[in-house]
């Protein structure tokens, strides 16, 4: 570092912070180490005092942190992402609206990888709301080879890094089976659980079904939701392997393709995913009524944001699939079902 006249500061980094103090009114930071000192500083440096000051000289190819980490979001950022201004070196991305939050895990390794860049995100693809802060990039030291950064920007310019999917608004249907509940012995309150949870996501239910453990009239069911223009469908009931449970063979015989019936994810193993066309069918098992947390609460995310779910995605589930029954639940705050 070494001593310059303000006037020919410009475009120069301070080597510290700058105190000013109004009698009875302010004390603290008016200008904060690592600042790039621009034209309009000028006149409030000097109403400070600091005719000289001191400053840090950055060499041709070299990069400020400041300006480092602008770069680095600005590289890896896509849809649905805002960046933060750049605070002690470091920029935050920060959710525009609601959605799945997803991250390139393994170009994120890859950038990672480069000397003295950090980019620090949340779980990957978890639900996010907005104004969610979703990751932290900064550089090391208070100023970083250029060329690191270009090796960074040319990783990230085929595709984004992290971005936000934005949850569609879908019309559903619910298909209650079961004896107990068709012929009232007893009152469903599988149904409600599984409707506040999609209308918590701004989803509605268009019709309610219920119906016996009937192969035939579960299909039935299932295919007049179809023809109502329902663009997902979620059963109750009939998910085990009791005789009495045939709502996946159900479900095969009106037309749809089963993904999988089963994931290694507890509570929620007996899940069933399948698709009639576009139409995505989940088959929920019984602990989604009375578990806070399931399997319900990771794949429905998904969904809504237009994915459609495959065997290795749930397969992959498993790691971190283990729900430890928190005293107070935090997801998506949690390991659950990050698959890391």
């Amino acid at each position: 570092m070494h001593s310059i006249r303000v006037e020919d500061a410009v475009g120069t980094v301070l080597c510290h912070d700058i105190t000013k103090i109004v009698p009875n009114e302010f004390k603290g930071r008016a200008f904060t180490k690592g600042h790039v000192i621009v034209e309009e500083d000028i006149p409030e440096l000097l109403k400070l005092g600091k005719e000289n000051i001191y400053i840090w000289k950055i060499d041709e190819g070299k990069v400020h942190e400041n300006q480092a980490a602008i770069r680095i979001a600005q590289a890896i950022v896509g849809p649905g992402i805002r960046l933060s201004e750049p605070t002690e070196g470091k920029v935050s991305l920060i959710a525009d609206y609601q959605g799945l939050f997803t991250v390139d895990e393994n170009l994120l390794i890859q950038l990672n990888m480069i000397d003295e860049i950090v980019i620090a995100t949340r779980s990957n693809r978890r639900p996010v709301n907005a104004g969610d802060i979703l990751a932290g990039v900064r550089v090391v030291p208070l100023v970083i080879d250029d060329y690191k950064l270009q090796t960074l920007e040319t990783v990230c310019a085929a595709q984004p890094i992290v971005q936000v999917k934005p949850f569609k608004k879908l019309t559903a249907g619910i298909i209650t089976t079961g004896n107990e509940v068709f012929k009232g012995r007893i009152t469903d309150k599988f149904g409600p659980v599984v409707k506040k949870k999609i209308e918590d996501y701004g989803c509605n239910v268009l019709n309610h079904i219920i119906v016996p453990d009937d192969a035939g009239q579960i299909s039935g069911a299932v295919n007049s939701l179809v023809e109502q223009g329902v663009e997902l469908i979620l059963t109750t009931g009939g998910m085990s392997v009791d005789p009495d449970d045939v709502t996946p063979r159900a479900v095969r015989e009106a037309g749809a393709e089963i993904i999988t019936y089963g994931a290694p994810v507890l509570p929620g193993a007996m899940i069933m995913v399948a698709y009639m066309k576009d139409i995505p069918i989940l088959g929920l098992p019984g602990c989604v009524m009375y578990h806070a947390t399931t399997i319900f609460d990771l794949l429905l995310p998904s969904v809504l944001a237009g994915e459609r779910i495959t065997k290795p995605m749930v397969a992959r589930l498993g790691l971190g699939g283990l729900c430890l029954n928190c005293t107070v639940c935090r997801y998506p705050l949690c390991s659950f079902g990050t698959g890391a």
